[in-house]
Order: structure tokens, then sequence, then C-alpha cells
């Protein structure tokens, strides 16, 4: 049916493979301002995993409606095509070719069809295929962000990469490169060469290696993965370092939160928890740089629409090298 779109729906919180489902939904109609996308790929993101599961609890405080799902389709970052545009669009056309996060527009990127403010888009890299475009915008922009914004790095800053194999680890250590900085990712065995492909100056196998113990001290610090007490970071900071933190586990995060904010007020070090925003200005900027060469999205694995519970199901285990993808399949058949 013209009006009807197949998408990946919850209605209540629990396991991935318990409580996802293929639906045939209403598809959405763009507003005035906003485009509508036809998904050809999106990108599983840690809000993905945590919103399904409504774990840590709080999160079913922030996102619920009587204790259930506010947002019934979950996917931020998607890459399409422009199917239809709002009378009030300016920036784009049907059949433009676009790449985006709509975590602030009511998400819905697992779906064959999405909507959202134009300003939350930009041109898909021309270099770039929709399955690696969707791989940028959620985890490139907590990069770019953590570094440029709350790091203020500069050329010749030493920078350590915590969890730098990951989604956003893989981004980092290139952007950080791109500022022209001297890298150090951390990683498990499996991940030293791939991140010292990505152009990390050194690497450290934290299986063999204590960062917070080896001596060494950062100017910067983008922490995404794991868990480490906050005196770690602080110990490994040079007198006016920052540590920003992007990801890891909750209680990673609420250390940062509860601590982060004290701590910077003991001396000259800053620690941030970093709370990353949409941007249309910076999806362009991340494509110069991907069409330029400098950075390349990683993916870990691809998973068609149909199977978005074991897609999440892996990525909850923590393992993956760069992104997971969903790739949108219009053949996909319900489940009657």
């Amino acid at each position: 049916m013209a009006n009807k779109m197949k998408a990946v729906v919850y209605r209540k919180y629990g396991p991935p493979n318990k409580v996802l489902e293929i639906k045939e939904v209403d598809k959405p109609a763009p507003e005035d301002d906003e485009i509508q996308v036809k998904v050809h790929a999106a990108a599983v993101n840690f809000s993905d995993w945590t919103f399904v599961r409504g774990v840590p609890f709080m999160v079913r405080m922030m996102f619920s409606v009587l204790l259930k799902p506010k947002y019934p389709i979950l996917g931020a970052d998607i890459a399409g095509l422009v199917e239809e545009v709002g009378k009030n669009v300016t920036q784009f056309q049907p059949g433009d070719e676009v790449f985006g996060d709509v975590s602030e527009s009511g998400w819905g990127g697992f779906a064959e069809f999405v909507t959202g403010p134009e300003n939350v888009f930009a041109l898909k890299p021309a270099n770039l295929t929709f399955e690696e475009a969707a791989a940028v915008p959620q985890a490139a922009l907590v990069a770019l962000q953590g570094l440029r914004n709350e790091g203020r790095i500069k050329r010749g800053h030493k920078v350590l990469i915590v969890g730098a194999s990951g989604g956003i680890g893989t981004f980092a250590v290139q952007l950080a490169k791109s500022f022209g900085a001297e890298v150090t990712g951390v990683c498990s065995t499996k991940n030293v060469d791939l991140v010292r492909s990505l152009g990390a100056d050194h690497v450290i196998d934290y299986k063999r290696e204590d960062f917070a113990q080896n001596g060494e001290l950062y100017d910067l610090i983008l922490a995404t993965a794991g868990y480490r007490p906050i005196l770690d970071y602080k110990h490994a900071l040079s007198p006016r370092g920052t540590y920003v933190m992007a990801g890891g586990s909750m209680k990673q995060v609420f250390e940062a939160m509860l601590k982060g904010s004290r701590m910077s007020e003991e001396g000259g070090k800053t620690l941030v928890n970093l709370e990353v925003k949409p941007s249309q200005d910076d999806l362009v900027f991340i494509t110069d740089l991907i069409e330029n060469g400098k950075v390349v999205p990683v993916i870990d694995s691809q998973f068609p629409l149909g199977e978005v519970a074991e897609a999440l199901l892996h990525y909850g285990k923590g393992h993956s090298r760069g992104k997971v993808i969903i790739i949108v399949d219009s053949n996909i058949k319900l489940k009657r």
C-alpha cells in the first residue's frame, strides 16, 4: 500500500529478540520544514541498545509514556534518497542522496522511510556507499565534538583514544590525526593492527599494558568504551589536560556526571561529560574529510532490517570493530 511501510517496532522493554517485531505501519509524512527519506541503510548506536532494554531504569523515565517506549521505532543514523520535501524546504529535492541523525526528531531509522528537519541532514559523501554513509553521523559527530569542541584539540597535542577500535573510536583516531595530534589508541589485542592502520602513532593493548600506569601524560583523553575509575584518567592527564567522557559503561557515565565538575575545580585539569548534538555543519565538515580521504568509516558487520534484534544483540556483546549496519530490504516478509 502506498501509505504503508515496513518497520521494526517495539511496544515494551526487554531483550531485543523478545520485543522487536517487523510491522506494517503508516509511512511518515514530512512537515513543512522536513524531508522524507527512503532509507537504504541505518546504523546501530548505544542509544538503541539502551532504549530497547529500558536499562538503566532512568531511561524509561526520560523516554517513556506511561512506562511504554515513547518512540516505537528506533534508529537514529540513516542514509538514503530524498523521496518528498515539505513546502518550506530549500536545501534538498527528491532524488538527493543524504545522510543524517534523526535522534532529536522522533527517531524512526529502522524502517523503510523516515522524516526529519532538513537541518539534520547533509548530502551523502560522493565516495561512500549508503551503508558506509549510515555509519558516520552520530559516531563521527561524537568524536568530532568531543575532540574539537570540548577537548580543544590542537596540532601537536598528545591525544589518547580509549576504545579506539569501536564505532566512535575509529573516527576519533582519524579525526585527531587530521587535526595534527600525536595519537595513541587503546584497544584489545585483536584490534591493534586495525587501530594502527587508521593512523594511530602508538597503540596500547589494554590486556598487556595499563595507560594509567605507564608514566605517559596526555593533553587530551577521549574515552569511548569500558569502565575505568575517573582517577585513572586524571592521573594520565598533563597538568592542564582535558578528559572527555564520550561513551562507555553507565557506571562511567554516572561517575563523570557526579565527580567531573568537582575534580575540574581541583587544579588545571578539566573533566567533561560530552553531550553530542546533531549538526548539519559538522556533517558537512566530516563529509569534506571523507571525500579528501582523511576519514574512512569502519564497518563491523551488516544485518538486514528483519534481523535488527540480532544486530542489537551482536552490538551488545561490546566487541564490534567499527559500526554495525542495518540494510533496509523492501522485499522483507512480514511474520503473520
